[in-house]
C-alpha cells in the first residue's frame, strides 16, 4: 500500500513507519489531545484545520519520505 498526504490520519498512524515519519517532521502529533477526531480524515485535511500546526513544508516533507518507502 502507498502511502501519502492523502491517506487517512488513523492509517497512518496504525503503520510503524509512516508513524515515525509522522512523528519525525510532527513530533507529538500521534498524541496530541484532539487527534481522535482527525484519524478518519487524509492527513492534508487535517492540515487545514490545524490552525497552522502542520504546515505545508511538513506535508512536502511526510510526502517525499512516504514515497521513498515504496
Amino acid at each position: 500500500m502507498a502511502f501519502s498526504t492523502q491517506s487517512k490520519l488513523g492509517d497512518l498512524l496504525d503503520n510503524p513507519q509512516t508513524a515515525a515519519i509522522l512523528e519525525k517532521h510532527m513530533p507529538g502529533i500521534s498524541t496530541h489531545p484532539q487527534i481522535g477526531m482527525g484519524k478518519g480524515f487524509p492527513l492534508a485535511v487535517v492540515a487545514n484545520f490545524s490552525g497552522g500546526l502542520i504546515t505545508q513544508e511538513m506535508l512536502e516533507a511526510v510526502d517525499a519520505e512516504f514515497a521513498a518507502l515504496g
